[in-house]
């Protein structure tokens, strides 16, 4: 993945053409090496909100609720 300075990361996790199942396994690995990759000094929430797109479709909210960051 690849972040930008204002703390935004970008990850491409999946195609159109994937079963929902595969797309949640990479989602959840995604969300796994982001919160490992948390420096120790870090304070506050470090995942705020999370939002999937398709490279030119509008972003879909996802419910941090369901991840355990």
């Amino acid at each position: 993945f690849r972040s930008e300075k204002a703390g935004i990361i970008h990850a491409g996790i999946g195609k159109v053409s994937f079963e929902n199942k595969k797309i949640e396994e990479n989602v959840l690995a995604f969300v796994s090496a982001v919160v490992k990759a948390k420096p120790s000094v870090a304070k506050g929430d470090y995942v705020k909100r999370v939002t999937l797109s398709s490279t030119m479709g509008c972003g879909i909210k996802v419910d941090l609720s369901s991840f355990s960051v």
